[in-house]
């Protein structure tokens, strides 16, 4: 041994002091840290990376950098799956008359109920496809309704809406954003906004942009869950959906401003 620390430029007594010394608090508490991202990155099923991750600890009151978090990750082997690259945007159909964009990409809200959100994506299984839509409320990015089927009609879409309406606390009248396609032009669909007090608004022509939020949750989904999966049926799609939505989602989001709305109660009850 005392060859080796003379060979290493370390003396004996260093060595041995090294060897016997109790890990330190910065080494307790990343081992604590630790236990937690492996728990979280479980949950995910190995999806989220150390950007995720890094929200996941600070929505339950942790205190660390991102580099920190990267850093402990990378120690124990703990990665995310990488973005796929998409095939870019599609031009749509002409905006009914007497309907504009409300939005105009501003995809903050102060309070719930105030801007939703709705788009349509396809998911593949061995027994064929199957259609997604979903209503997501911008203040908290909450799916507040969602529907599947086998086609992409109008009924979907509106299934997706009355689930939302149903969860719906206020009667304050709420912008619904979507593109322009055949399903959100249709006349019942429309009908249906009027009726329960929903202003529809809709993108630009070849703009994917205008809609980025629910293009962004439907992102999230592919990569943290279905674009990794064989499905062999529908049914199977239809379980995980709602076990990522119901379970894992939704959950995350209201963690997420839970905590923001107590930071502010503290930030106003300051002396």
């Amino acid at each position: 041994m005392r060859l080796m620390c003379r060979c290493l430029h370390v003396s004996p007594s260093g060595y041995y002091a090294w060897e016997t010394r109790s890990p330190s608090c910065r080494a307790l508490e990343n081992a604590r840290l630790l236990k937690r991202m492996r728990a979280i990155h479980d949950d995910s099923g190995g999806v989220i990376g150390a950007p995720r991750m890094h929200e996941d600890l600070c929505d339950e009151g942790e205190r660390l950098s991102l580099n920190r978090v990267a850093r402990i990750m990378a120690a124990d082997q703990l990665q995310g799956w990488p973005r796929k690259k998409g095939r870019g945007s599609k031009r749509g159909s002409s905006r009914p008359q007497g309907i504009e964009d409300h939005l105009q990409r501003d995809f903050t809200a102060l309070e719930p109920e105030t801007k939703w959100v709705t788009d349509i994506t396809e998911l593949s299984s061995s027994e064929g496809k199957l259609y997604l839509c979903v209503v997501l409320d911008l203040y908290a990015k909450i799916v507040v309704g969602w529907s599947m089927q086998i086609r992409q009609d109008r009924f979907m879409v509106m299934r997706a809406v009355e689930m939302a309406l149903g969860q719906r606390e206020s009667t304050a009248p709420v912008i619904l954003h979507s593109d322009r396609g055949t399903q959100f032009t249709s006349d019942d669909y429309q009908k249906l906004l009027k009726r329960h007090g929903l202003v529809s608004s809709m993108s630009r022509v070849g703009h994917c942009g205008d809609n980025a939020a629910c293009e962004g949750f439907f992102g999230l989904l592919k990569r943290e869950r279905t674009r990794y999966q064989k499905y062999r049926t529908r049914a199977e799609i239809r379980a995980d959906v709602f076990s990522y939505i119901e379970r894992f989602h939704n959950p995350r989001m209201q963690r997420r401003v839970a905590r923001v709305d107590q930071q502010f109660t503290s930030f106003l009850n300051r002396p």
